[in-house]
């Protein structure tokens, strides 16, 4: 006579280890799905309604170039908020993302001395540097600089104002700030 119990109660172990690794996996995709897919879609969504900046810059509007990477937490907390925004003026001004980990983008990053990410960099409606804000930014910021933009009247106080000593070439890295001027993936 053969004794099916013992194997039955294998069966049963295997199952309930299965459903335990089934459901932790299936918490892990639901924290994944929740917190940084919507975060990451926004980002995609912006950088592909995105201009190309020279187009951009020459178009008659208000332009933000957004610098930024996939990996910044920073920059995905901050899509909401600017996603909201640029559809709220998208036939006002034009927001342009700039990945920092695409090489095509590196005169820029050197040329608007991108230290840190996300960094908003700031023109007028003809193309001219108006100024920049480095960090997160949320929607009644960047309405505020929205508006300053649009009205070219002076941008709010927590964005740092366009002059020579805010532009830093590659080759004159210096210290400003006590922030050490090494480039968007650095972080202290």
């Amino acid at each position: 006579m053969i004794d099916n119990s013992n194997s039955d109660e294998d069966l049963g172990l295997l199952q309930k280890i299965f459903l335990v690794l089934l459901s932790l996996f299936l918490v892990a995709l639901l924290f994944f799905f929740r917190s940084g897919f919507k975060a990451n879609a926004m980002l995609d969504q912006l950088a592909k309604n995105s201009l190309e900046p020279d187009i951009a810059l020459l178009n008659g509007k208000p332009t933000v170039f957004e610098f930024y990477a996939d990996w910044c937490e920073a920059c995905k907390e901050m899509a909401p908020d600017m996603f909201d925004a640029e559809k709220l003026y998208s036939n006002k001004i034009d927001i342009v993302l700039l990945n920092v980990d695409n090489s095509r983008w590196l005169d820029l990053i050197e040329k608007y001395n991108v230290n840190g990410i996300p960094q908003l960099t700031f023109f007028n409606d003809k193309g001219e540097f108006k100024g920049f804000s480095l960090g997160v930014r949320k929607y009644t910021e960047l309405n505020e600089i929205f508006l300053a933009l649009i009205n070219n009247s002076e941008l709010p106080s927590y964005t740092k104002l366009s002059n020579s000593s805010n532009l830093i070439s590659k080759n004159n890295l210096k210290v400003q700030n006590n922030i050490r001027a090494e480039g968007p993936r650095y972080h202290s």
